[in-house]
């Protein structure tokens, strides 16, 4: 009896040694010693998932969940398998079969001459219903030319009226696309001929594509 109320008392002390460790800690029942007496009550389970989950992880990710979510949530609906070779190879066969990466197929599709055709009637008759506007600095002192326009500082020619067609009018042509002999030189509004094809049809009363350019100061 005295052997048995001695082991008693061991137990005791042990039990009352624990305590005393829980309560020294600041986390309280935090600390990982608690833990580990707990048993599997508070370990984690690694599951592979069958199906994405969100907050928790895609198909066929292996992921780390509470033995009870596990087993009364996962488990039942078929959402994840436990996390051993005979899952794991089952579910890496089954993403080969059903998960195939598919390859995006990009057919092109040439133009053909009538969609041509369309793009070059679309510009042109873009370009013959906007006006082009530059601005430009005028030629200090001031001087005029016979037809009473201001001379500019920089003269305007084809590149740079390519140009801004292109930012403004949003069509791309080439400066052999434009008819002029000699650059903008004055301020006032010009017609500049345009060359185009000659298959596009021309708008009622009209004889030739032309841009209006209309050059002013700043």
């Amino acid at each position: 009896m005295a052997c048995l109320q001695y082991g008693r008392n061991s137990i005791r002390q042990q039990l009352k040694n624990v305590k005393s460790i829980f309560q020294k800690c600041d986390g309280g029942l935090q600390h990982p010693l608690y833990h580990a007496v707990q048993g599997l009550r508070y370990r984690k389970l690694q599951v592979i998932l069958t199906t994405s989950i969100d907050k928790l992880g895609k198909a066929g990710e292996t992921v780390k969940v509470a033995p009870g979510y596990f087993r009364n949530h996962l488990m039942p609906k078929l959402l994840a398998v436990p996390n051993i070779d005979k899952y794991r190879h089952l579910m890496e066969d089954q993403r080969k079969l059903y998960q195939r990466e598919e390859v995006e197929e990009v057919k092109i599709v040439p133009a053909t001459k009538e969609d041509k055709m369309k793009e070059y009637q679309m510009a042109a008759n873009r370009l013959d219903r906007t006006k082009l506007v530059l601005r430009k600095l005028t030629k200090k002192p001031l001087t005029k030319d016979d037809k009473g326009g201001t001379f500019i500082q920089e003269p305007v020619g084809k590149d740079e009226i390519v140009a801004e067609v292109a930012r403004q009018i949003s069509v791309r042509i080439e400066p052999e696309h434009l008819v002029l002999d000699t650059p903008l030189h004055v301020m006032g509004e010009f017609e500049v001929p345009l060359r185009m094809p000659r298959s596009i049809p021309l708008p009622e009363g009209k004889t030739q594509w032309v841009l209006q350019v209309k050059i002013r100061g700043k």
